[in-house]
């Protein structure tokens, strides 16, 4: 599986002392496999990058990316990369979040459980041990969990601070970009949404920050661009980390028509990146030098004033694609993908082998997507205030199989009561269409709250909300037999109680098929 089958841009910090670079220092790196999150070392002189499918990986060609390693030849090329062997490689996606500033960590976006996949998630650290790294370590991030195929995100040198891209409960869309910081007992704390300046419905990816940790940058198919994801800074502007300055292009100097991810810059302004733009594969990594001796957080200021203009090439209206694939093996499957609203109905089928792609005036949709033998479910998007012409949506589905839970996301009630809200019936009726053609499962209905009030009066209440559902179904037709139900309260919390907004992701409701 392919990172989102996107192509990677990604900057390198340079040294001010490192030998200059050229577009024919890559003529050993690049290969027609997808090169992506390349990562410097401190000395400017070891490139670590992603190499995804590539048959030599650990998990061979579905391998969805293995680190492989670069180093800088005295002439200023940079080798053709070697495999970063079993220790910092597995099954799963592997790829370098930063080093420490003297460079005797690294920081990788993954978990390690051996040569197999993770059964956790989270990042890991390495340390160097004068001829190569430890085994990694894995970090605990309070109430991590990233239901995205890969993970990016960038660890600052002082080991203090990782921002990254996740989807997860509680993201305005797909993926969002969080944060979380290290506590000085050298815990990580529970992670926080940067918020709906930078967070848009649909996919923000591959967040970096400058040295100074005041300058956010990242990738996003959600604003106005060149092509599908550009690259975007904004600022920091207090403490919370939920505060920033409205996101500005980077402009045609860095974003092209084709994918744009994974920027990082460096004090002297030199940008190394990769892009499907006259690339031979899906990505090769390419170089613009700094355009003038400024620190970085000068560049963003020049550069936060270019303004691209919308493109209107699609008659006001907005040409969606995407792929459906399987939650568990990532393999691109068949599948039924459906937008409504109040006055437009568009369908498009995907294949084993190719997506899906339509065109819909600028509205409020409900998208569901079906496929025999699998869970469906439901999105909601706004395209209303689009600033592109093309929208990529990726959606996942999960396997029919017993034990696989489904969260309700539009499921809503009331506050403190069990009336069901309006907003809630389309989600409940696609679980009455799961089930009307997936005879033979029965599921669990598991109502949840946040742990404020009296325990015992929070069980009841989610339990009466559990029964609420259930008659719901029962009322459209599926036999009660099918369906039980029980209430935890505040028993399993998927986030910490601390603010309204984590509060707002346990309280829930979920189903889990128990038999079949």
């Amino acid at each position: 599986m392919k990172f989102l089958n996107v192509i990677v841009l990604v900057f390198l910090n340079i040294l001010v002392t490192a030998q200059p670079l050229s577009e024919s220092s890559f003529i050993y790196l690049n290969s027609s496999y997808d090169e992506l999150n390349p990562v410097l070392t401190p000395d400017g002189n070891t490139l670590y990058v992603t190499i995804a499918n590539r048959p030599e990986n650990m998990g061979g060609k579905k391998d969805p990316g293995d680190i492989w390693i670069s180093t800088r030849t005295e002439s200023g090329e940079w080798s053709t990369p070697v495999h970063g062997g079993a220790e910092l490689n597995n099954r799963a996606f592997n790829g370098v979040a930063g080093f420490s500033d003297r460079g005797d960590e690294i920081y990788l976006l993954s978990h390690y459980d051996g040569n197999e996949t993770p059964k956790t998630q989270g990042i890991s650290v390495a340390r160097s041990s004068g001829t190569g790294w430890s085994k990694p370590e894995n970090i605990v991030i309070p109430y991590f969990q990233n239901k995205s195929g890969n993970l990016s995100g960038f660890v600052t040198p002082d080991r203090g601070v990782f921002v990254f891209a996740a989807e997860t409960y509680g993201t305005k869309g797909v993926e969002d970009l969080y944060v979380t910081t290290r506590g000085t007992d050298g815990k990580w704390k529970e992670a926080r949404n940067l918020g709906s300046t930078i967070n848009t419905q649909f996919q923000e990816l591959s967040p970096s920050l400058s040295a100074d940790g005041r300058t956010l940058y990242f990738s996003t198919n959600g604003r106005k661009g060149s092509g599908s994801f550009d690259i975007y800074s904004s600022t920091r502007l207090d403490e919370t980390w939920t505060n920033w300055s409205e996101p500005q292009n980077l402009g045609p100097e860095i974003n092209t028509e084709g994918r744009d991810l994974f920027y990082r810059i460096y004090p002297d302004g030199s940008n190394l990146y990769t892009s499907t733009k006259n690339s031979d594969g899906y990505g090769d990594v390419k170089f613009k030098p700094a355009l003038r001796s400024t620190p970085d957080s000068v560049i963003a200021a020049r550069i936060d004033s270019v303004n691209i203009p919308a493109r209107n090439d699609n008659n006001g209206g907005v040409k969606v694609y995407g792929k459906v694939i399987n939650a568990k093996s990532g393999q691109m499957i068949q599948a039924s993908v459906s937008f409504a609203s109040i006055d437009v109905k568009e369908q498009a089928q995907t294949t084993r082998n190719s997506g899906f792609a339509v065109n819909i005036p600028p509205k409020d949709y409900i998208i569901s997507i079906e496929a025999p033998g699998y869970v469906s479910t439901l999105e909601k998007v706004n395209v209303s205030n689009a600033q592109m012409n093309e929208l990529e949506m990726n959606f996942k589905l999960q396997p029919v199989e017993i034990g696989t839970t489904v969260n309700l996301k539009n499921v809503l009630f009331e506050q403190g009561k069990t009336m069901l809200l309006p907003d809630s019936y389309p989600e409940l009726d696609m679980v009455v269409s799961f089930l009307t053609k997936n005879e033979d499962v029965k599921i669990e209905l598991a109502g949840h709250t946040d742990n404020r009030g009296i325990p015992s009066q929070n069980i009841k209440l989610s339990q009466a909300r559990v029964d609420k559902v259930k008659d719901y179904l029962v009322n459209k037709g599926i036999d009660r037999k099918r369906i039980t139900g029980k209430g935890y309260g505040g028993a399993k919390p998927i986030a910490s109680n601390d603010t309204e907004d984590t509060r707002q992701l346990n309280r829930r409701v979920e189903f889990v098929i128990r038999k079949m």
